[in-house]
């Protein structure tokens, strides 16, 4: 078991019109020091493009208390970007990586902490059920976790959330990497080490809705399977080899026909639904490609995955904006 005295944790927090639970989020980390005095804590919070009072909050909480920071990003990088900015200015000896609109409640983070005292160098939360939300955001998050499962050959785990905690050697290797198309939970199944997950209820937002709609996290989905596998393209061979051994199976069938039956002059819904069997084949693999070279062509831009405006009692990055 690790010594944990004079241990540091650092929490990076993503902030995005989060006026509503940022009181009570602010109080359950007080509660948190309090409840765990061997450890010294700093928390990071990643004010993302909010257009609420966020903002001035955070603001107040940080001049009133150091053990809190503030990292301002020029708009909305999305939670991966404000997540992947915290990880560059964090020093602590572990790092907590999660959302404040206290679904991820930061009284968990002692269990993440007991586990790696025993040893563990990634904590990851497992949602085993999602209260207070809508039946389509359930059904989105099964269907993404099944796929992504599958196409990864299990490294993405199902129901596997953002919140975790990662030792420092797992966020330095996390943060070394330097791709543009950031999935934060792919990123760290990706990279191994010794892990383990905790089971946990997601709880309903304090307050405030949810900033996850369906296109958003179709696009997310999308990105963290293609930004992790090959699968699509490999699928795209696979069916090409499959259509044209169908295909010839089948040439073969109606040559066999035409010379015991003759050419018929009816087929022209055969043909019809072929074509467009065809043409709507080819477009979807068309369409796998594209993403593909979107992704290609964001990561030869090397754009910046954010871009810092003002921080507040906090350091240089690691790798600084």
């Amino acid at each position: 078991m690790k010594a944990v005295s004079n241990k540091t944790i650092g929490i990076v927090v993503s902030i995005f019109n989060e006026e509503e639970p940022l009181p009570t989020l602010i109080k359950s980390f007080q509660i948190l020091f309090d409840k765990e005095p061997n450890y010294t804590f700093k928390v990071y919070l990643v004010e993302n493009g909010s257009s609420d009072l966020s903002r001035s909050i955070i603001q107040g909480v940080c001049e009133q208390d150091s053990r809190f920071s503030m990292l301002v990003l020029s708009r909305n990088f999305r939670m991966d970007g404000a997540l992947t900015a915290g990880l560059n200015y964090v020093r602590e000896d572990a790092c907590v990586l999660m959302a404040g609109d206290m679904q991820d409640p930061p009284e968990e983070i002692s269990k993440f902490l007991r586990l790696w005292e025993q040893g563990y160098e990634h904590v990851y939360a497992i949602i085993t059920k999602r209260n207070g939300t809508k039946p389509l955001r359930r059904i989105n998050s099964k269907v993404f976790y099944l796929i992504a499962n599958r196409v990864t050959n299990g490294r993405i785990l199902r129901n596997v959330s953002d919140f975790r905690l990662v030792d420092r050697k797992v966020y330095e290797a996390a943060r070394s990497l330097e791709e543009r198309n950031r999935f934060v939970r792919g990123i760290f199944a990706w990279i191994g080490f010794n892990s383990i997950g905790v089971e946990m209820e997601r709880p309903q937002r304090v307050g405030g809705e949810s900033k996850a709609s369906t296109f958003k996290v179709i696009d997310l989905a999308l990105k963290g399977i293609f930004a992790h596998t090959l699968y699509p393209l490999k699928m795209i061979t696979w069916s090409g080899i499959t259509l044209l051994i169908s295909s010839m199976f089948f040439l073969l069938f109606q040559i066999f026909r035409w010379v015991h039956n003759g050419v018929p002059f009816a087929g022209y819904g055969t043909i019809i639904a072929l074509m467009l069997f065809g043409f709507g084949t080819i477009v979807l693999f068309l369409g796998v490609i594209s993403e593909y070279l979107g992704l290609v062509y964001e990561e030869v831009k090397n754009r910046p995955n954010y871009i810092v405006s003002n921080k507040v009692n906090i350091e240089s990055g690691n790798n600084e904006q």
